[in-house]
């Protein structure tokens, strides 16, 4: 059984950084800045061929209201979840009030638990670490994170009992579908999510900037696995003013790239506006499936759903892969019904064509719209072969391919997704021109060459 191990503690203690120093990975965002962390978030990590599982948290100060008090929420489930708590301490600001009422938790609940004291660089650590005796918790290992000073001494106490893992055995892990749930900020995508769950998994709070992180949950339905993560709200650039909002949107678009399937949730209520726009972009050109949701539906009268459904025909015709649904992922009207379609989307981003088949797609379409003439040469397509999926991608090969139009481009795009019957899946065409194998070739000249040439040169001038 692999231990899970909670970092908990007040706000901007430094639990992030320590995550980051055990996973070995820069997966949870790391600043100067209090309250950073609002989700809980999982990581692997590995210490002298011992696993565990780390669980990052927000902090608690005991004076939460709002959104604040959803945040210690979470931390309070991560601790009922670990089997071993780290509680974290600022060497610097010494013992809280909020680190007596957090210690008196976790004696109620009984959890096994180590002191941590961070940032003691600089410091006496005998000095440093005096003042959270008070506690009554026990021996305190004394840290930075940052550095990692004290990190492995601490992990060789806390790990001695927990049994090394044998060659060839492995962590199981979810494997599946991994779905990013992207949009802008407040259009109710931490609350899909939940309803995804079936659990009350993310914080959702009624304010624009809730989720900062992205956040990977693997889970299992009806038997089969997925790995979703919801990621932080993207606003237009010039509405970034927080380095910290900066570094939230690089995570989303990371999650873009990471995943097989995305899904846009858009706010139904404000139709189609350009940073969905945007968003629909950057996932086209990650090349990932793309599943449309349209939350906030059943707020709206009918002659404002008829205005969402004429802006969607008139704008959305560059994606006109993508399967659109209309949710609402408060109540859970047609949540259910996304599953369907990212699982398809998925089949066909990851389907697998032989040359045979995508050489007689080729040669059907050649033979229905012929290429355009270049120069008064007809540009040939011989064959084509798949490149790859997820996006599929089919390489085909020719003579003058560098001249090929985009329209025409787009019609060899329509035609392999129409005949391969591909849906919530861009498709890539490449191109390969077949070179000449003689254009380099050189022909050596030899000494009869040369004898031939100048016998021809005299003969011409003699008939001179």
């Amino acid at each position: 059984m692999i231990p899970v191990i909670a970092l908990v503690g007040r706000p901007n203690v430094g639990k992030s950084t320590l995550f980051n120093r055990l996973t070995r990975s820069r997966d949870a965002l790391v600043a100067d800045y209090p309250g950073l962390t609002r989700d809980r978030k999982y990581g692997e990590g590995t210490f002298e061929e011992r696993r565990f599982i780390v669980i990052d948290t927000g902090g608690i100060s005991g004076e939460e209201e709002g959104i604040d008090s959803m945040m210690a929420g979470q931390s309070l489930m991560a601790i009922e979840e670990a089997d071993i708590v780290f509680f974290i301490l600022d060497s610097r600001t010494g013992v809280h009030p909020a680190d007596h009422m957090i210690a008196k938790h976790l004696r109620v609940h009984n959890k096994k638990t180590y002191l941590v004291a961070n940032k003691i660089d600089g410091m006496d650590p005998d000095v440093a670490l005096a003042p959270f005796y008070e506690l009554g918790m026990g021996e305190i290992f004394a840290t930075t994170a940052t550095h990692g000073r004290g990190v492995k001494s601490m992990m060789e106490e806390v790990l001695a009992d927990i049994p090394e893992f044998t060659e060839g055995e492995e962590v199981e892990v979810a494997k599946g579908i991994k779905m990013a749930v992207v949009g802008r900020p407040n259009v109710g995508k931490s609350t899909l999510v939940n309803r995804l769950l079936g659990e009350e998994r993310v914080v959702v709070y009624d304010q624009p900037g809730t989720t900062r992180d992205s956040i990977y949950i693997n889970y299992e339905r009806f038997g089969k696995n997925y790995t979703i993560i919801d990621t932080a709200g993207v606003r237009r650039r010039k509405n970034i003013d927080l380095m910290v909002e900066k570094f939230s949107i690089v995570k989303t678009m990371q999650a873009i790239s990471d995943a097989n399937v995305v899904i846009l949730v858009m706010d139904a209520s404000e139709g189609v506006v350009e940073q969905d726009l945007h968003l629909m972009g950057s996932t086209i050109e990650a090349g990932r499936a793309l599943v449309i949701a349209l939350n906030k539906w059943d707020g709206l009268d009918d002659s404002h759903k008829q205005y969402v459904k004429n802006e969607i025909e008139r704008r959305l015709r560059f994606v006109d892969f993508a399967t659109i649904h209309f949710i609402s992922a408060l109540h859970g009207t047609g949540v259910g019904n996304l599953y369907k379609s990212i699982e398809e989307a998925y089949q066909s981003a990851t389907d697998k064509f032989s040359t045979n088949y995508l050489t007689r797609i080729l040669e059907d379409a050649v033979r229905e719209h012929q290429p355009p003439m270049i120069q008064g040469r007809r540009i040939k397509l011989r064959y084509a072969h798949p490149g790859g999926h997820n996006p599929p991608i089919v390489v085909i090969h020719g003579n003058q391919t560098g001249d090929i139009p985009s329209h025409y481009t787009k019609y060899l795009e329509k035609t392999f997704r129409r005949v391969m019957d591909l849906h919530g899946t861009p498709i890539r065409i490449e191109y390969r021109t077949s070179e000449n194998p003689f254009a380099e070739k050189k022909k050596k000249v030899t000494q009869r060459d040369f004898i031939k040439k100048r016998r021809l040169e005299n003969a011409h001038s003699r008939k001179k």
